[in-house]
């Protein structure tokens, strides 16, 4: 029996009724605390601080809750073996090395990035409530999950956040068969009126996030076009080949569809975040997944008080949020913008409420392999399996 929720009846912001929302590939439920506590063992395990582990549970698990899968508990590997190869600090802590009213420099110290992320954005907010603007940049960085984390936490100060980071070159510069650039997202998430009128992007300047391409991997499907290339950097929907000896495409793909415009972003992050904090850059960051060196990313985090402008920010955001809302569509479906209620943040939302989080099979099988390797206890809840009135109040289904 294959347990999957689903969560019926959801109604969007202005009472707009959602479609039915389950999850693809679920098959597991586990207790939230639960998730959090096995990464935090993990971590602990290899030699991360109480502190620096939970502070990186925290982002993966809002990966996987946000809808960002590449960068959730799909991820948690990745850090062990950077602790475990001695390419990522335990024992020390962010500083800022130079600073002045309204910006500052930090010093990762090669700790885990969501630990210098975090640091660096409550930097810059700090700076911004003073200034009405403060621009924060950090090198000695490693991967710090997604972006969205971090402008979120100036949105929750009514601030507008901004953040950025370098990666390690995954992406073919248009017209190169080398990758040279990474997937170097960018996020911004703004305040309106209300927080379903809100704003927030959080993207990455390639076609797709890498994660991506692994979990078509893993699931056996081909990816679309435009989202890998070969060795040659000719586009491929071989995730397999894309995985093992090409690379990502640039956001747009292949150039006849501007797919120059992203690789042109991407060069504009790297510009904001290796180059100006004087971190690694472009193809000299360490291969992804290599653990021969510290992987030394850039990192940027710019926090604006926007009542230091014109007054009524967020009055006018929230008009403008629903003037896009209400556009008529082109087909059936409803317009959304960034962070509109979806089925996905509905989901969020169940999980809140009820503590609860869905793996999907085959991550849970990873995980499975991580607890074993590290002797740490992986508990399923398997919920509801025996209780008939649980199960139609739940909606589980075969």
């Amino acid at each position: 029996m294959v347990l999957r929720y689903r969560f019926f009846g959801v109604f969007g912001s202005r009472g707009r009724k959602l479609s039915h929302y389950t999850p693809p590939g679920y098959s597991q439920v586990i207790s939230t605390e639960e998730v959090k506590k096995f990464c935090i063992q993990c971590l602990q395990k290899v030699g991360a601080q109480l502190k620096h582990a939970t502070a990186l549970s925290d982002v993966l698990v809002a990966g996987d809750y946000r809808g960002h899968y590449s960068h959730g508990l799909n991820r948690l590997e990745m850090y062990v073996q950077d602790i475990q190869k001695g390419v990522c600090s335990t024992d020390l802590e962010p500083t800022i090395v130079k600073e002045t009213v309204s910006t500052a420099l930090v010093d990762g110290k090669n700790v885990l990035g969501p630990v210098v992320g975090n640091f660096s954005m409550e930097t810059a907010i700090k700076k911004a409530n003073e200034t009405g603007i403060a621009f924060v940049t950090s090198f000695g960085s490693n991967h710090f999950g997604i972006a969205g984390w971090y402008s979120l936490m100036a949105l929750q100060q009514g601030l507008i956040g901004l953040a950025f980071t370098n990666t390690s070159p995954l992406v073919f510069p248009t017209r190169s068969r080398r990758l040279a650039v990474g997937t170097n997202p960018i996020t911004l998430a703004a305040p309106g009126k209300v927080p379903e009128d809100h704003f927030v992007l959080d993207m990455a300047t390639s076609a797709v996030a890498l994660g991506k391409i692994e979990m078509s991997r893993r699931r056996g499907i081909e990816i679309p076009k435009g989202w890998g290339a070969d060795t040659d950097g000719k586009t491929s929907v071989d995730p397999n080949l894309v995985m093992t000896k090409g690379g990502l495409m640039p956001l747009g793909g292949e150039e006849e569809n501007s797919g120059y415009k992203g690789y042109g972003l991407g060069m504009l992050v790297e510009i904001l975040c290796g180059i100006i904090a004087d971190a690694a850059f472009g193809p000299n960051i360490r291969r992804w997944l290599s653990t021969d060196k510290p992987a030394n990313l850039g990192q940027s985090f710019l926090a604006i008080d926007p009542k230091a402008f014109a007054p009524g920010f967020e009055q006018r955001l929230s008009e403008y949020v629903n003037l896009m809302r209400n556009l008529p569509p082109n087909l059936t479906l409803n317009l959304r913008c960034p962070l509109d209620p979806s089925e996905v943040i509905k989901c969020l939302e169940l999980c809140l409420r009820t503590t609860l989080f869905t793996f999907r099979g085959d991550l849970y099988r990873q995980k499975e392999g991580v607890a074993v390797g590290l002797s740490v206890f992986l508990i399923v809840v398997k919920l509801f399996m025996h209780s008939v009135e649980t199960s139609r109040q739940w909606n589980i289904v075969e």
